[in-house]
């Protein structure tokens, strides 16, 4: 036994990083340490900030230097997918990259955002998806990111609006195949598409790093709406702060980022985390280090 507790001990830890530009502000760090810490997993995870015309050299130096796994942020996700060798259903579906892991054959690529976002919703907010209005603002790599595992949730209907709605309409358009497949009814455009009250309205524009409030009409919102925000703070965004006046429930992105970050610790060790209690220590940190 004491030897076996010596060779342990001698054993290097496996290296894993968030890479991203800007990065320091990530809390993925933190959170898979509580994971690894759950679960008795030895492992360094530490962040990586990439030059924006530097990513894959920071990559392959990453894995060349015995790096097992990465988180990808913004703005590298397409950069990340591109790089990949092989990439998962639901990462080709989103056309985007958010998990890289080191295989024999290559760099495995995965997104873990949209089953993050559905987990939260479901399982922490407990509020299923399925036969549900869900109305998306925003048709940018958010928005795209997770449109494909709220699509498999089965909605009845699924509205894309966006400030630019021709944009909107093409996303729209892009996954109306799966959607058809799925029996939802999925459209797209400005804010004159999304009509009546709406179960869900998602927030995955960029609106909250700017302090503004995004496009949409204001009867989408009612009581017993949810009012997510993907972006996540310590203090509510203006969009949240909306959607309160209004008599929604409100809940920004902190379950949905460590809701992603449990499935990318499940794709690169096997092993699934409990994430609840992660989520709570989250939310009192943040609000300590505001």
């Amino acid at each position: 036994m004491r030897r076996a507790m010596i060779i342990k001990y001698r054993t290097k830890p496996a290296r894993y990083a968030v890479v991203g530009h800007p990065v320091e502000h990530s809390q993925s760090p933190w959170i898979h340490h509580c994971f690894a810490a759950q679960l008795g997993e030895n492992i360094d995870y530490t962040r990586l900030r990439a030059p924006l015309d530097g990513f894959v050299a920071c990559v392959r130096r990453f894995f060349a230097e015995g790096g097992r796994g990465l988180n990808i942020t913004l703005p590298f996700k397409l950069d990340a997918y591109v790089l990949a060798d092989a990439v998962s259903p639901r990462a080709a579906a989103a056309g985007a990259v958010n998990t890289l892991r080191a295989d024999t054959d290559g760099l495995y690529g995965d997104n873990t955002d949209g089953v993050g976002l559905v987990r939260d919703i479901e399982h922490n907010l407990k509020l299923a998806l399925k036969q549900r209005r869900i109305l998306l603002l925003g048709a940018g790599g958010a928005a795209r990111g997770v449109l494909p595992a709220l699509l498999e949730a089965a909605p009845a209907e699924l509205v894309i609006v966006n400030r630019t709605a021709a944009r909107a309409l093409e996303l729209a358009q892009h996954f109306a195949p799966l959607a058809e497949h799925l029996a939802c009814k999925l459209r797209g455009g400005g804010e004159n598409v999304a009509r009546g009250a709406f179960d869900i309205v998602i927030n995955a524009t960029s609106a909250s790093v700017t302090a503004t409030q995004p496009c949409f009409n204001s009867c989408a919102i009612t009581e017993g709406t949810l009012a997510y925000d993907l972006m996540y703070g310590a203090q509510p965004s203006i969009f949240m702060r909306t959607a309160q006046r209004l008599g929604a429930r409100v809940s920004n992105g902190v379950g949905m980022l460590v809701e992603q970050a449990a499935e990318s610790f499940f794709v690169w060790r096997g092993k699934r985390p409990n994430s609840a209690p992660v989520i709570e220590q989250l939310r009192v940190r943040m609000l300590k280090t505001a």
